[in-house]
């Protein structure tokens, strides 16, 4: 039995499986359903500083979980501004609703040209496909 796995058409992912949202020149982040299921029962998250500057790749914010702890990276390059102050007395908000509620940071973008790096909806569904069958082969 495979499990499913939301993925909204309207974002931009990454293989690290976190989200991107872009409104205009900001880019809100979180990790996507497939991240927070396997992640299981979020306890923790620590959130990163306003206005500190991230690049692409670089560490965002960490996640501990029941199972484990788990660094989000930034799917973009910029400026933070603004992070989801929920999610520090309620992390749960993450398995709950992890693209509306249980966004991570927002990030005023500064290389739009890293958009052209992320996948699509349709490209990421196939990415997290390949990764169940793998992962189903060694059961």
């Amino acid at each position: 039995m495979s499990e499913t796995f939301e993925v909204p058409d309207d974002l931009l992912y990454t293989k690290d499986h976190e989200w991107v949202r872009i409104e205009k020149k900001i880019g809100v982040v979180g990790i996507t359903d497939y991240a927070q299921k396997k992640l299981r029962e979020v306890i923790y998250v620590e959130l990163p500083n306003v206005n500190t500057r991230v690049r692409q790749k670089e560490t965002l914010a960490t996640v501990e979980s029941v199972k484990a702890t788990s660094d989000i990276y930034a799917p973009l390059s910029g400026r933070i501004t603004e992070v989801n102050v929920k999610l520090v007395d309620t992390p749960e908000l993450i398995n709950d609703s992890p693209y509306e509620e249980g966004w991570i940071a927002k990030i005023e973008i500064t290389d739009q040209s890293e958009l052209d790096k992320l996948m699509d909806a349709d490209e990421y569904r196939r990415y997290i496909e390949a990764l169940e069958e793998e992962a189903g082969e060694g059961d």
